[in-house]
């Protein structure tokens, strides 16, 4: 078993040599594919997975060994990081501001790789303009009782209530069980907006589908529904890019597809070891993403009708700190009417 191998990249400074230690090391157990095995996967999606995810700020997903194993999130380059790794300073909801890994070339993706990781999580926002995000998105999550064929024509909805707002939809698999739906925007606004887009356009879905889609919070009220996650569109929330791997048995990535295609797909057919080959034959479903980059006025003109008619704000994750109007932070089953006020703010009881 080699120590380490080096791979020749090739990218916009002409070719770099990459060490990857331990290449013959088991990522992903049960279809037996190596460290290497997924170095040369990057190297082989990189123009569409760069396209996708570089010139942002982004997580990555660590293991030190396989997916079963440990596992941890870093966010800044580590000491020793080649010189073409490229950071950028961003604020996180603290109001704390952290130096954040940027993806450049092809070698800074196989890079990460080297470093364990698996999956990437980029920003929606660029790394010059890390405030304002260039991409709308929605996780159409399928909760118990559901699943991927649940997803679909929720997608397709929401595709249309998208549109009715100005905005060319993309769609990708998740990877696992939902759907990611993306719409390319102006970068104007910044999270709490483009937050309160989603959550506009969310509602729109669930008011056209309402015993198929929830934007219930609280997992004991969303029922055999899918869950339309707004809250992967506040700050320093991300999801896995397109053409990344997920941490999951047989290796599967998040894979843009087309609409055309979306109610016949298999998100299990897609993998680290048969994407390279969909992408050579059929191209990227992505390559257009970013040619008509669309206004969130007309969804925050829906979120201003909402709160007109008494639909306020949503919970926000609980690392956050308490945002105005929010409603309480506690489980409705377990909640006392009396010791919140209109605000959501708990009042002491004696």
């Amino acid at each position: 078993m080699a120590d380490e191998t080096m791979l020749e990249v090739q990218g916009p400074e002409g070719t770099r040599s990459v060490r990857i230690s331990h290449p013959d090391r088991v990522v992903f157990p049960e279809p037996g594919i190596t460290k290497l095995d997924l170095a040369r996967y990057i190297d082989a999606v990189a123009e569409p997975f760069l396209k996708a995810n570089g010139d942002r700020p982004i997580s990555l997903q660590r293991f030190r060994e396989t997916i079963d194993g440990e596992q941890f999130f870093s966010k800044n380059p580590p000491r020793g990081a080649p010189a073409y790794i490229r950071d950028v300073m961003v604020v996180y909801p603290s109001a704390r501001s952290h130096p954040q890994l940027v993806l450049d070339e092809p070698a800074s993706a196989i890079w990460a790789v080297q470093m364990g990781t698996v999956v990437f999580h980029p920003w929606p926002s660029r790394a010059e303009n890390s405030d304002n995000p260039d991409q709308l998105r929605i996780d159409l999550d399928p909760q118990p009782g559901t699943d991927f064929d649940d997803a679909v024509p929720a997608a397709i909805q929401l595709r249309a209530v998208l549109a009715e707002a100005g905005m060319d939809a993309f769609v990708k698999t998740s990877g696992n069980r939902g759907l990611h739906v993306f719409a390319p925007i102006r970068p104007e606004h910044e999270f709490l907006d483009v937050r309160h887009a989603v959550i506009a356009a969310a509602r729109e879905l669930e008011r056209r589908m309402p015993d198929a889609v929830t934007t219930a919070w609280w997992k004991e009220e969303r029922g055999r529904k899918v869950f339309v996650d707004f809250n992967q569109a506040n700050r320093d929330r991300t999801m896995a890019g397109a053409y990344s791997p997920r941490a999951l048995p047989h290796a599967s990535v998040s894979c843009p597809v087309t609409w055309d295609e979306l109610e016949s797909v298999d998100p299990r057919s897609f993998t680290v070891l048969t994407v390279p080959d969909r992408i050579a034959q059929v191209g990227d479903p992505w390559s257009d993403f970013d040619e008509k980059p669309a206004s969130i006025d007309v969804l925050l003109s829906w979120w201003q009708r909402d709160l007109e008619n008494g639909l306020g704000e949503l919970p926000f994750p609980p690392d956050y700190p308490k945002m105005p109007g929010e409603p309480p932070r506690v489980q409705p089953s377990k909640k006392v009417a009396g010791n919140w006020d209109e605000h959501g703010n708990r009042i002491d009881v004696d």
